[in-house]
């Protein structure tokens, strides 16, 4: 199997929580980040990045006066390289796995970023991340690479993807970690 696992689907389809929670069952020394949606009074106004070892900082919001729009959401590429790059700077140094969720429109912006999830692709580390579904050149040659496997998750496949991707981290029936951490 290939050492670099991505996810894909439709938005909203639970490929961070898929995620997170293989790396709960798995145990797998991980580092990175994933986003999490903002919402005020009931109503999404952005993206946060939060880093597996607990930090947290803005990715999008509505009004960030931001010249790298995603729809109504405005790119913070600053805060984006400062937490989510250095996060996966981080992992390639210290973890078996690295996690990257996610590779949108969003976080294309920043070239700092697209070096990074290269080198993290070309290092000896797992890779896990979602990446996303619809078509952009860049995630497009990404999702072709031969050193990459693309699973897309469905609300029907969802649990069956989970336990793949438990497997895929290394864990065996026992619960016992096979990997090295």
């Amino acid at each position: 199997m290939e050492r670099v696992l991505l996810l894909t689907g439709r938005p909203g389809v639970g490929k961070t929580s898929l995620i997170r929670n293989a790396l709960a069952v798995s145990g797998v020394r991980a580092g990175g980040f994933y986003t999490e949606e903002v919402r005020h009074e009931g109503v999404r106004v952005g993206f946060d990045i939060v880093t597996l070892d607990g930090g947290r900082g803005v990715l999008s919001r509505v009004g960030l006066n931001s010249s790298c729009r995603v729809g109504k959401y405005e790119v913070d590429v600053e805060g984006l390289e400062r937490l989510g790059v250095a996060a996966i700077e981080k992992a390639m140094q210290e973890c078996n796995t690295v996690v990257v969720d996610e590779i949108g429109k969003m976080e294309l912006f920043s070239t700092a970023f697209r070096e990074a999830v290269l080198k993290a692709i070309g290092r000896e580390r797992r890779v896990l991340g979602t990446v996303m579904l619809r078509s952009h050149p860049w995630a497009d040659e990404l999702k072709q690479r031969r050193d990459v496997g693309v699973v897309e998750v469905t609300t029907r496949n969802r649990d069956q993807v989970l336990g793949d991707v438990v497997e895929w981290l290394g864990v065996n029936r026992d619960g016992a970690c096979d990997c090295h951490t």
